[in-house]
């Protein structure tokens, strides 16, 4: 059995590596981004939107930023007019392809089960 968690106070040094993971793909829309990028290999921030219904494009951004400050994506800008930007996963990213896969077939698994209401 693992070992329990030593944390700091300190928040930018987790020294539990759950607490480090959370960290790092904690968000309503990280996994999902970090899916669908997976998905596509490489993607455009406009396509991007469209696939993930309803988050804002403030939200998506700095979803993106965090994603990006983690090296868990990469961001390509492209000088040209109109102004092109891609995404992919970096090495760190592509880390997570695992999780993701079992997330996924976790979510396939139960997405059709009726939910159960409390009396």
């Amino acid at each position: 059995m693992s070992e329990p968690c030593k944390t700091q106070r300190n928040f930018r040094r987790a020294t539990c590596p759950m607490e480090y993971t959370m960290n790092e793909i904690s968000g309503k829309w990280k996994l999902v981004i970090l899916w669908h990028i997976y998905d596509e290999k490489v993607i455009r921030y406009g396509k991007l939107k469209k696939c993930l219904n309803n988050i804002t494009h403030k939200v998506l951004s700095n979803q993106l930023k965090e994603l990006a400050a983690s090296d868990l994506i990469h961001k390509e800008m492209y000088y040209q007019v109109p102004p092109k930007v891609e995404y992919s996963l970096t090495e760190k990213g592509k880390s997570l392809i695992p999780i993701l896969n079992l997330m996924y077939d976790w979510g396939l698994q139960f997405i059709d089960t009726p939910e159960v209401s409390e009396v």
